[in-house]
């Protein structure tokens, strides 16, 4: 259900993407937070978040050097467009507004 035109119509738009602009506090030490603000794009609609980011660990491997980042952020599904959603008998509806990201990247410097 989450691949058709109610969510994110994955034939139309198969990508979502995450284009930074601006990174604050970042120190390059280990366990410390920085904040990364970009532009999200989800169904063709794009919207500026703040991702919380975490340099988890850097290190050597395989004859390059690698670094681990996590990263959370909240969005409201209604701003890109993802409007669906079905009452419960019981009340209440059945999918939140509110998305939380939580991101885990690893990137390898060539």
């Amino acid at each position: 259900h989450l691949r058709s035109a109610d969510f994110f119509e994955v034939e139309k738009w198969p990508n979502i993407t995450f284009r930074s602009r601006k990174v604050e506090g970042a120190t390059g030490k280990e366990g410390k937070s920085f904040r990364v603000t970009g532009d999200l794009t989800i169904r063709d609609v794009t919207r500026e978040v703040v991702l919380d980011a975490t340099l988890e660990g850097r290190g050597h491997g395989m004859g390059s050097e690698r670094a681990a980042f996590t990263a959370t952020t909240k969005i409201d599904r209604r701003d890109f467009g993802l409007e669906w959603n079905q009452a419960l008998e019981a009340g209440g509806v059945l999918v939140s507004n509110e998305v939380k990201i939580f991101v885990a990247v690893q990137v390898v410097k060539e």
